[in-house]
């Protein structure tokens, strides 16, 4: 790989990292609350736990604010990676790639976010961000499994690994016959585990029977 190239690749990256450690659920929890809304409710830096600490507009502004980062840092990785396969030769990688990759870092900057000391939510609106560049029709299927999945449990947590692995399968099936697609499935599997392990705690809660469930009239 050119020396500029990877300049580039090296650069984009640590951008996607950076916009995704801008933890939206921290900051408008202060704003609304005044509080950290990591030391409220289940702990966690996200949509859901802001909805439940601070009220629907928070809550709704920590998801949309979060899938813009994710959507974002995907858009820029891909016109990176445009520009380098068009302007470097020898380049194998293409626009996908770049959007898998700077999608990937961006969750992992929400997960531990430097501005945050390291502690961050569980890359769920982050996702959502990701896979509307990355794979639109997975997303919205992702999105249609979800409703559909809280709207009979009114479990946010359940229902969110229900979509992730709707993602996940349909990203991959999606990918089968694009240029050097095992990469995007291994990026694609890692942000689906990566979901996973963050929600370790709510699969046991969920096996046990103990996990939260939303009230809709509240």
């Amino acid at each position: 790989m050119p020396f500029k190239a990877l300049i580039i690749v090296f650069c984009v990256a640590f951008f996607a990292y950076l916009v995704g450690s801008v933890n939206f659920a921290v900051i408008f929890s202060k704003i609304f609350i005044k509080k950290d809304v990591r030391e409220m409710g289940s702990g966690n830096a996200g949509a859901t736990n802001v909805l439940r600490v601070g009220g629907v507009l928070p809550g709704l502004l920590t998801f949309l604010f979060d899938a813009i980062k994710g959507f974002v840092a995907a858009g820029v990785g891909k016109l990176a990676f445009t520009y380098i396969a068009e302007n470097f030769e020898g380049f194998i990688l293409d626009a996908l790639h770049g959007a898998f990759l700077c999608g990937l870092l961006c969750m992992l900057g929400h997960i531990f976010p430097v501005f945050f000391q390291f502690k961050g939510g569980k890359g769920v609106a982050t996702s959502v961000g990701i896979f509307a560049v990355c794979c639109p029709l997975a997303i919205a299927l992702g999105l249609l499994a979800f409703a559909v999945c809280l709207l009979f449990t009114k479990i946010v947590s359940f229902s969110s690994l229900i979509a992730t692995c709707v993602v996940v399968i349909v990203t991959i099936i999606k990918n089968l016959n694009v240029n050097l697609f095992f990469v995007q499935i291994i990026l694609t599997v890692l942000m689906g585990c990566i979901v996973f392990l963050k929600h370790g705690d709510n699969i046991i809660r969920l096996i046990n029977g103990t996990e939260k469930k939303i009230n809709f009239r509240r």
